[in-house]
């Protein structure tokens, strides 16, 4: 397969490096179109108003002064010469589980390409450091091998997890849906002034809530999670109520004199 690989941890980030290496000696033709450095948690933004720099780095290699919706964006648009089969964003140093993927901008930039019309898979390893890639790249390759990319929904991604252990460890596949996680001691104060005070955002790592079916409970298990994913916003289930509202106030129809 021809396959656009892109991030939110950087261009020379160890995931996105190894991914290409493992994907690449499987067959499969790689072009990576990535941020020029990390931009985590940057979700679905996007830079307006200001220009952005794409650089060759190599044949079939990019980086963007931007974020992963901003990569996606350009290579879509300005880099691409012919359609690629698959887009892969990943694999992101930490877990893309439960509400994180709100704010991910690997599980955005994989969204994005999905909205242009391409399939597109979000790679995440549940581990802040001394992360264990080749694990996930090596099964990334053999769900691909499979056939994974067939059941990719119309308009929307498959969001991968994977436990952070060797490949011999790993217990399974697991479809699973999204969990919740909470963060305490989520700001810390850095220093205080007269008229207030700097912060940093980012404290102890999630505390998850191990839900039957959920991502977090797959990946505590040793399972790989699969979880797909699609931008619906409209909460139908809500339309009764308001209908009603409006109804007994009666909003729906205005009289004319």
């Amino acid at each position: 397969m021809r396959i656009m690989l892109t991030n939110d941890d950087g261009v020379f980030a160890p995931g996105i490096r190894i991914l290409a290496q493992q994907l690449g000696a499987a067959g499969h033709e790689i072009l990576i179109v990535a941020p020029d450095r990390e931009r985590s948690a940057a979700s679905h933004s996007i830079t307006l108003r200001k220009d952005l720099r794409l650089k060759q780095l190599a044949a079939h290699e990019y980086c963007v002064d931007g974020t992963p919706v901003d990569c996606v964006v350009i290579a879509t648009q300005k880099v691409l010469t012919e359609p690629v089969d698959l887009v892969i964003s990943g694999i992101n140093a930490g877990q893309n589980m439960g509400e994180d993927v709100l704010y991910s901008g690997t599980v955005a930039a994989a969204l994005e390409a999905s909205l242009f019309g391409f399939k597109a898979i979000a790679v995440s390893i549940n581990a802040y450091r001394e992360q264990k890639f080749s694990t996930a790249a090596d099964w990334i390759v053999k769900l691909l091998d499979s056939g994974l990319e067939t059941l990719i929904p119309q308009g929307g991604i498959l969001n991968i997890n994977f436990p952070n252990v060797d490949p011999d460890q790993i217990n399974g596949v697991r479809l699973t849906g999204t969990g919740h996680r909470k963060y305490y001691n989520f700001v810390s104060i850095v220093q205080e002034y007269e008229d207030g005070f700097s912060y940093r955002i980012g404290g102890d790592l999630p505390s998850w809530d191990i839900e039957k079916g959920s991502d977090a409970e797959a990946v505590a298990d040793g399972y790989i999670s699969i979880t797909p994913l699609g931008i619906t916003l409209t909460k139908g289930d809500a339309f009764p109520a308001i209908l009603d509202w409006l109804e007994d106030n009666s909003l729906l129809q205005f009289e004319k004199d």
